[in-house]
């Protein structure tokens, strides 16, 4: 098949012919943007061929000497098929049999013969390698962070207010065409895999030094809830995480673990966390402003902590998954406005007794699951 570029196809190789009979092939050649070499090629092979040589010729050569004989891609397929080996191991075992082949000759006969990969073996489909799953055996086993890369909001609100077509969408477009920095804000995250508490920050960058003070106050902020200690830290392979300022914050005490190169899937936690914040919060919702925005992220801390029911949690809020009580440090969203927290301790059923500030939580305790409309609403009554 000729490439993208070619000056001829089947169709232009009949025209050079027809042009040939009538005209020099010199002047034909020129006309076509070919050289009188290749003209002359394609007019000798229809003399001798006739119409039959216009169509492409396979690469494949007529002979190979080196090819592996028909017994060894036979012994090839049964071995993956009954025995499931890999291409080293049937290469080895091709060895003790005297017949000496390259490991990826092996892995190219498999992938022709549809075995390359194992999940194809199994008649259903079914892949016989079971994933690791990485579980979090008590609060603080196991912290995932990583980073989410928004786009800043304008004063006044972007498109998604206004529209595409609006003069604040022009005048940004013509901003960025004229050379102005595109604004990001980056939403760093950290979610304890045990608990499923979760901790956002929208900040400026994602350096290293940003990473790091991030993790910091991370660190405090689970503390307040009963996380002393973090046992291990698992991000991706993200410039942030590989510096040293990040490096001194994990200490030696915590093991920094990080995922497969474009494998989100093995921080699994934290990915699927981003994705609630992004549909329920995000772009649930249209804000005026950047620090709009940022209020309504840290409103969210609050309630997918404390009020929202989670699925790894037994359909409670995550808080309640840790083993001490938890130090309700923020009880409402705005001061003396909106408690979050209730008692069945000392009171009535249909009369709760409201959990103040600094009070601790147990588990003989409720929470009430305020909806994150109404949170919003309360920390910004406007």
């Amino acid at each position: 098949m000729p490439h993208r570029n070619a000056p001829l196809n089947v169709e232009g190789r009949r025209r050079l012919i027809e042009r040939c009979r009538t005209r020099p092939i010199a002047h034909v050649a020129a006309e076509m943007g070919i050289s009188r070499a290749c003209a002359s090629k394609w007019g000798n092979r229809w003399r001798r061929h006739g119409d039959a040589e216009f169509i492409d010729r396979s690469s494949t050569p007529h002979r190979s000497p080196n090819a592996a004989p028909a017994w060894v891609i036979e012994q090839v397929e049964t071995w993956r098929r009954e025995r499931k080996w890999s291409a080293q191991r049937i290469t080895d075992e091709l060895a003790d049999l005297d017949f000496t082949i390259n490991r990826r000759t092996v892995t190219r006969h498999l992938t022709r013969l549809g075995l390359g990969r194992r999940q194809f073996i199994d008649p259903d489909g079914d892949n016989n390698r079971k994933p690791g799953k990485i579980t979090a055996r008590w609060p603080g086993h196991v912290v995932h962070l990583d980073v989410k890369k928004v786009g800043r909001i304008p004063d006044g609100g972007g498109w998604r207010i206004h529209g595409r077509d609006s003069n604040q969408s022009k005048a940004a477009g013509r901003a960025k065409s004229a050379g102005a920095k595109r604004g990001y804000i980056y939403l760093h995250s950290a979610v304890d895999g045990f608990s499923r508490l979760s901790y956002t920050e929208p900040l400026s960058d994602e350096k290293g030094a940003t990473a790091s003070a991030f993790l910091a106050r991370a660190k405090v902020w689970f503390a307040a809830h009963g996380i002393a200690h973090i046992h291990r830290i698992v991000t991706d392979n993200g410039a942030c995480y590989r510096s040293n300022d990040f490096a001194r914050i994990v200490d030696d005490q915590t093991r920094h673990q990080t995922t497969r190169p474009y494998t989100p899937r093995h921080n699994g936690k934290v990915e699927r966390y981003q994705r609630i914040l992004a549909e329920e919060l995000l772009y649930a919702r249209e804000f005026s402003s950047e620090a709009a925005r940022s209020d309504a992220i840290a409103v969210w801390n609050i309630h997918y902590n404390y009020h929202r029911p989670h699925t790894g949690a037994d359909g409670m809020p995550p808080a309640l998954r840790l083993r001490t009580g938890v130090t309700n440090v923020r009880p409402s969203y705005t001061a003396g406005r909106a408690h979050t927290l209730v008692s069945s301790q000392g009171g009535h059923a249909d009369r709760p007794s409201v959990v103040g500030a600094g009070d601790r939580l147990g588990h003989g305790q409720l929470w009430v699951a305020l909806p994150l409309d109404k949170a919003l609403k309360h920390a910004d009554p406007s």
